[in-house]
């Protein structure tokens, strides 16, 4: 189809929709969006035959439409109104939208006309039944006039349940699916000029097919003027108000240009780095730390040993380092050499010194890495050790004077002084903590010790000296700040739910972020920290959803036996009548961090609302953001109160709302949340339906196999192992309690994951298949623990909605056209 017709047919899906015949009956189209007429000529006639041998066809020129544009050119007109001759040959388009509320067959039929072509979703369609699949797809009729047109074209629509259809022509919302998921522009990253004035934004747009494009634009603040649009990344030097970009020279090295916002002038700040460099601009922007990597001794390919655990993963042996440049000679030199890993977290202003850390592996005693932070002078090499030996320690970086330092890590780093958990407790080592260490004392303030949320990235701010950080706050990440003299915590009022990213300008109060909540995508704004007077500045969710119709979101918290809080929220379809009964859809954590507020995700939630599904997300025991004792319930309880939380909270939800079908429920997790769904049909059977995506089902084999499951163990299972905790990996491994399970159960995983093998999902498959129970399970080829092909992707969330479908909704049509019975 051609690229304009597309564009056309895209452009045709506002209107009102009509009212449904009754089941059975055939559904006419009475309106529709026009656009035309378009005059079109027939070809000079060189030849009678073309080079494949055939007569001129006048249908030839339904490939004429290339260029009009629909805003200002189309109407909402009766179908007994279209165009049916001419006396000129023209071209003439008509549209609608088709909405479908479940899997459904239909034949879209057009009569009384030959010379036209019919489009379904931007492709062209011949005559026959077509599937489809839940959401509002646009029908594009294009057909040709002439004076011997002897009668209008007319379509209807003909289906075995044409109940689940509506045909419109403008101005509904239409339906939310998994393309408004996959496709589109998101941001993808910020930075502010060193002084705020200047504000570096980048988008990458997704679109059909997995091709993607990424736009960077430079804007002053001030004006909202784009003073440079460049598909290349872009960064701001460390003072000067300039940014930089790479450019390969010929003979294959790379140069750092950097370029005037304002006049656009280019200079070459650094030349001839090797290619692919990565590096830290220093702020005396006289030198770039240079980050190495040195590769590890190699193995043959066909019988290869392996010397530790983590040798399995590609690049392990490897190990990084730093490097020094000269800017003004050119002159690099090593910083550090050895066979241990070393990382640059930060460097002082006056660019002397250097915060690093330098790791070590130990597997007999938990935690299994260790840590040492050293202040580095980048002169005379002397080192200073600052943490030794922590396997704890996370993110660092210099106070703007660099007599401190902020240390991120959990709770039991730095000798535990910032463990705030109950007696016998074992810290969650992923509920991140804030810790202020002064260099001349070596004295240590935990910042957020009695601080319940999770924190994520920190910035100390040289403008202000403030320090500004996010964090899961329950199932939100808000914007907080420290005090950089009282050290009190404040929350920032940022308007969003999730703050995805934040950045500071060096020399001014500036601050810039987006961020997204439950029922909006991602906007862009700026803050003045002074007074905290916030901009917006851009509104992705204005640009690409406002004509879409979304679910409504309601938060619902749950008080357990133990008398904790369970946060909640549910999603109602966005067509709700509280008069009617629906299936429910239970999700909940997938590791040890909350189902947060996002808009989208890898299990979008008001997609599932939009196919006639009430949503529940359920946050229990264990997840980061509700306190430290909150989630140190995830440490050494393999899911036990976990699935309490999940059995209870769901069923007082459905005791409170008489809207939900206690016998349509389903529930769906991943990971952590996949193991979660199949303990959970151990224990109950008050679903229907379950989805378990690479979930582990043992215990035992998972802390073996996974790349990461012995180290996962070290956040969930502290210091038991195999052999000293068989309550644990045995007991509440659902492999050994398979005979209990009597829910339907679909388990999907990518057959190349290398966090949980797919061995996890296939030994209870097996399992369930020996007992004679209702179970599938579906493999997606050559794809790890995250589905991200984009064709994979698609089918393999078809999939998911397919069961559901089947078992909650009662109709099989959808998996049957996907996954066909066989008689083998």
């Amino acid at each position: 189809m051609h690229t304009s017709t597309r564009y056309l047919c895209y452009s045709l899906f506002a209107i009102s929709y009509s009212l449904l015949p009754a089941a059975g009956q055939e559904i006419s189209v009475d309106s529709l969006r026009y656009a035309g007429p378009y005059a079109v000529q027939a070809p000079l006639m060189i030849d009678s035959t073309d080079v494949q041998g055939h007569a001129y066809d006048a249908k030839g020129l339904l490939d004429a439409l290339t260029s009009p544009r629909l805003s200002a050119t189309t109407q909402t007109v009766a179908a007994d109104r279209l165009p049916d001759r001419s006396e000129q040959t023209q071209l003439h388009l008509a549209a609608f939208t088709l909405s479908a509320g479940g899997y459904a067959s239909a034949e879209i039929r057009v009569e009384g006309h030959d010379s036209y072509r019919l489009y379904l979703d931007g492709h062209e369609v011949k005559p026959g039944p077509q599937s489809l699949e839940p959401a509002t797809h646009e029908v594009c009729l294009t057909y040709i006039t002439r004076s011997d047109t002897v009668a209008r074209p007319t379509i209807s629509i003909s289906s075995a349940r044409p109940e689940l259809l509506t045909v419109g022509t403008g101005g509904e919302k239409r339906m939310y699916t998994l393309s408004d998921v996959i496709t589109g522009t998101r941001f993808a990253g910020i930075e502010l000029s060193p002084d705020g004035r200047y504000l570096i934004s980048t988008t990458r747009t997704a679109l059909d097919g997995g091709r993607s494009q990424s736009l960077t634009r430079v804007s002053e603040l001030s004006s909202g003027r784009t003073l440079a649009t460049t598909t290349e990344r872009l960064h701001w030097l460390p003072t000067t108000n300039s940014y930089y970009l790479s450019r390969e020279t010929p003979d294959g090295l790379t140069q750092l240009i950097s370029v005037d916002p304002a006049t656009g002038r280019e200079t070459v700040f650094a030349d001839r780095l090797p290619r692919d460099a990565r590096f830290t601009i220093a702020p005396t922007e006289d030198r770039l730390i240079i980050h190495t990597q040195a590769e590890g001794p190699q193995e043959r390919d066909d019988v290869y040993e392996v010397i530790h655990p983590d040798d399995r993963q590609p690049g392990w042996r490897n190990r990084s380092g730093l490097a020094i440049r000269d800017i003004n000679t050119g002159v690099t030199r090593p910083l550090t050499f050895g066979h241990r890993d070393v990382y640059l977290h930060d460097v002082s202003n006056d660019g002397r010194l250097a915060l690093i850390s330098v790791t070590r592996s130990r597997l007999t005693q938990r935690p299994t890495t260790l840590s040492t932070l050293y202040l580095l002078d980048l002169t005379t090499l002397d080192t200073t050790a600052i943490v030794r030996g922590d396997g704890f320690i996370g993110q660092c970086a210099l106070s703007p004077d660099a007599t401190r330092v902020l240390i991120s890590g959990s709770p039991e780093c730095l000798d535990g002084v910032g463990m705030n958990v109950e007696p016998g407790q074992t810290p969650s080592m992923i509920d991140t903590q804030l810790y202020l260490l002064t260099l001349s004392t070596g004295q240590v303030e935990p910042l957020t010790r009695s601080f319940a949320p999770c924190v994520q990235q920190f910035r100390w701010s040289q403008a202000d000296g403030h320090i500004y950080f996010t964090a899961e706050d329950r199932d939100c990440i808000h914007l907080f700040r420290i005090d950089g003299r009282t050290h009190a915590i404040s929350q920032l009022d940022a308007h969003e739910e999730i703050i995805k990213t934040f950045t500071t300008a060096r020399t001014s109060p500036t601050l810039a972020y987006y961020g997204e909540s439950a029922t909006n995508s991602e906007r862009l704004y700026t803050a003045n920290t002074r007074r905290w007077a916030t901009t917006l500045l851009r509104d992705l969710h204005a640009e690409q959803f406002a004509d879409v119709a979304l679910a409504q979101c309601n938060a619902y918290d749950h008080i357990n036996s133990r008398g904790d809080t369970i946060c909640c929220r549910y999603y109602l379809p966005p067509s709700f009548d509280a008069a009617r009964t629906y299936p429910l859809i239970v999700n909940y954590y997938g590791g040890c961090s909350p189902t947060s507020r996002n808009f989208e995700g890898r299990y979008p939630h008001h997609a599932y609302a939009a196919l006639g599904y009430v949503v529940l997300i359920v946050n229990p025991s264990g997840a980061t953001g509700f306190g430290q004792s909150f989630s140190a319930r995830h440490v050494d309880t393999a899911g036990e109160r976990v699935a309490d939380d999940i059995i209870d909270a769901t069923r007082q939800f459905v005791a409170d709302h008489t809207f939900i079908d206690p016998a349509r429920i389903g529930c769906i997790g991943a990971s952590y949340g996949g193991f979660m769904t199949q303990w959970l049909q151990t224990r109950t059977d008050l679903f229907a339906a379950a989805v378990s995506h690479a979930g582990i089902s043992d215990h035992t084999s998972y802390w073996g196999e996974g790349y990461w499951g012995y180290s996962y163990s070290e956040v969930s299972m502290a210091n038991a192992y195999p052999w000293t905790h068989r309550d644990l990996y045995v007991d509440q491994s659902p492999l050994y309690h398979a005979d209990k399970i009597h829910t339907p159960l679909l388990f999907v995983h990518g057959d190349a994951d290398h966090n949980v093998p797919v061995g996890e999902s296939i030994q209870l498959y097996t399992a369930l298949k020996l007992l004679g129970r209702e179970t599938a399970m579906v493999l997606v080829s050559d794809q790890d623990h995250h589905i991200l092909d984009y064709t994979k992707r698609i089918r393999w969330q078809a999939t998911i909605f397919a069961w559901f479908a089947k078992w909650l909704q009662g109709d099989d049509s959808w998996w049957e056209s996907m996954y066909p019975h066989k008689e083998l």
